[in-house]
């Protein structure tokens, strides 16, 4: 059975191991997620749950939004998100953070830090042009796009200049190194997406070692 947390990324800090050496961790401010509604193959074609994070103003949810949570009995929470592979909750349940131990592997999927409209040196990692004579004003440009003759068009997928970051970006295989259920906090060995104060899924790993 798979399990799965909605959290928060408060950010990184090192813990130190028996043995003495350092361990780089994510701080992860994981649930309380109550159950807001379990999904059934018979009723809607496939069972997942729907976990909700963070508590919100019913003011500022509208009244669709709102009487799922009147419905389900459950206090409005600022975020919702689908899981599957988890059995044996009810609604009202709440998921928290001693879903997951030390020594699990875990996925960490996460939107990534906006960046802006970038160039191709920061969006891509591509070389300056030589800064020489005759190479300016410019060094920092594309450089040359395609032959002017054949094909006498830009490939598509060329690396070019333009949005960087909020993307969707999952990180595989993740350890679990301490789990601190009074705070409601998951320590995750290494770096996980987003910056501070974004919402992050916590998933049992597809691609386990």
């Amino acid at each position: 059975m798979s399990k799965a947390i909605i959290g928060r990324k408060v950010g990184m800090t090192q813990i130190f191991a028996a043995d003495g050496k350092v361990i780089p961790v994510t701080v992860v401010e994981a649930g309380p997620c109550p159950v807001v509604q379990v999904k059934t193959v018979e009723t809607d074609g496939y069972a997942a749950l729907k976990l909700g994070f963070l508590e919100a103003k019913e003011k500022a949810l509208t009244k669709p939004e709102l009487g799922q949570f009147k419905k389900a009995g459950v206090k409005p929470c600022k975020h919702l998100k689908e899981v599957r592979g988890m059995e044996g909750y009810n609604v009202g349940d709440e998921v928290k953070a001693d879903v997951f131990a030390a020594g699990d592997h875990v996925d960490a999927i996460g939107v990534t830090k906006g960046h802006g409209y970038t160039g191709i040196i920061k969006r891509w990692n591509q070389h300056r042009l030589k800064e020489t004579h005759g190479v300016g004003p410019v060094h920092r440009e594309p450089g040359s796009m395609s032959a002017n003759s054949s094909p006498s068009r830009v490939f598509k997928q060329k690396h070019l200049a333009g949005q960087y970051g909020v993307e969707n970006v999952t990180i595989l295989n993740l350890e679990v190194v301490r789990v601190d259920v009074a705070r409601n906090c998951i320590l995750v060995k290494g770096a996980i997406p987003g910056p501070k104060g974004s919402i992050v899924t916590l998933r049992t790993s597809v691609k386990s070692k």
